[in-house]
């Protein structure tokens, strides 16, 4: 039977979805707990922020390389193994005696982070076609958005009835018990109901261009590093300070407990799953995606300098709407992938996808970091001062995406399908 018209593909596609959704929603779940940390450790604010940066370090340099690997060995242990290290960070987050072993746990989440979506990707075209792959990516996205949306109230709620441990020890063994679960599903089950493609075979005798060659044409081009800027400025600006920061500014500068410091993340989230179709469907009614993304640049950068210029006393509902715009903004994304795939060869797509999406974790490492420094330099009880000051970061960053966006050479119009990638 084939795989592409059997039944067992939902099995296959429902099982690694729900191991997606887990994982994804840890991405920003320490970000609850910030201010828990630096006092049960007595560390500070740019510790934390390295701690929390770490994680995207690790998912930002290991994109190309776990795409090469997968391309060549196939995405089923990979996706396995990246699960498995997930759940097992986690479970070592929980049980941390110092921040030493934060550090390293956050590192293996990270690791085992990094392998997911593309994996996820791949193991979608190998039981779907092509139509059916198209629309299941923006299943994918829509489940991206509600994993992130439940590390807000409802992870915090928990938090605040169990304390941090048990839920991140939790969260920690259902991902290793997913990951015994995907290797039945991926491996065990379909040895015994498929038959392998003598096709798929002689793949791995085409010989392949020199990775290096292709690295070094992509950096090499403006187009290349113009998508790397447009992430970095859009994705790391806002998963690195609702990754970090977002609750604990809730909490320290307008006095709200961590349920409802949570809810500032919510409205973001909130605007990136409007933003991400709804922009979609504006972009491809225009038939311009530069002129569509240039607006939600602009419109993202004066988002962060509303929060700077707010001063050191901002009005809580300004907040809110600029962080909802922020949110919606970030939804527009998955255009920086449309430019990928509409200026590159469709060999090397991969691989600039790869480099855009470092460019926005590499700013969602950076981000907290900083940040945390820039609040290290003011006493607690002027903390709110620190704050204020702290938002001249993402100001910088999202500027270096407007030069991005700037700096795209808009693709030429023979294809108007928007590919949503998360």
């Amino acid at each position: 039977m084939n795989k592409q018209e059997s039944n067992y593909r939902w099995v296959v596609f429902g099982t690694v979805l729900f191991a997606y959704f887990i994982i994804v929603s840890q991405r920003t779940a320490p970000g609850l707990i910030t201010d828990q940390l630096m006092t049960d450790f007595q560390v500070s604010a740019s510790l934390i922020g390295l701690i929390t940066g770490i994680q995207f370090l690790a998912y930002a340099g290991l994109q190309i390389p776990v795409g090469l690997l997968s391309d060549r060995f196939g995405p089923n242990h990979f996706l396995i193994f990246g699960t498995l290290l997930n759940g097992i960070g986690s479970v070592i987050y929980s049980v941390a005696p110092n921040e030493y072993v934060l550090l390293l746990s956050r590192i293996i989440v990270g690791m085992g982070d990094a392998t997911i979506f593309v994996n996820f990707v791949l193991i979608m075209n190998q039981w779907f076609k092509v139509q059916e792959f198209i629309s299941l990516l923006g299943v994918v996205s829509m489940t991206a958005s509600l994993g992130s949306l439940s590390s807000t109230v409802p992870f915090s709620a928990w938090i605040s009835f169990s304390g941090w441990r048990t839920p991140f020890l939790t969260i920690g063994l259902i991902l290793v018990a997913s990951s015994v679960l995907l290797y039945t599903v991926l491996v065990s089950k379909p040895k015994k109901l498929f038959t392998e493609n003598p096709k798929s075979k002689k793949r791995s005798t085409i010989k392949r261009e020199s990775v290096w060659a292709i690295l070094k044409r992509v950096f090499s081009t403006q187009q290349g590093w113009a998508t790397f800027l447009c992430h970095f400025g859009i994705v790391g600006t806002y998963i690195g300070f609702i990754g970090s920061w977002g609750v604990p500014y809730g909490i320290q500068v307008f006095d709200l407990s961590r349920s409802e410091a949570s809810q500032l993340i919510m409205y973001c989230l909130f605007g990136s799953i409007i933003g991400g179709p709804l922009i979609s469907w504006i972009t491809s009614r225009l038939d311009s995606i530069k002129r569509v993304y240039t607006l939600i640049h602009i419109t993202v950068f004066f988002s962060w300098g509303g929060l700077f210029f707010a001063g050191v006393n901002p009005s809580f509902f300004m907040v809110v709407a600029l962080l909802f715009i922020i949110g919606f903004g970030n939804g527009a994304s998955s255009l920086t992938f449309a430019v990928v795939r509409k200026s590159f060869p469709i060999e090397e797509v991969g691989v600039v996808s790869g480099f855009a999406n470092t460019g926005g974790f590499l700013s969602a490492v950076l981000l907290p970091s900083i940040f945390g420094k820039i609040l290290d330099l003011f006493p607690q009880q002027a903390i709110h001062i620190g704050y204020h000051y702290g938002f001249l970061i993402p100001v910088l960053f999202s500027f270096m995406g407007l030069i991005g966006v700037m700096l795209i050479k808009e693709p030429k119009k023979e294809e108007k399908r928007v590919l949503s990638v998360t």
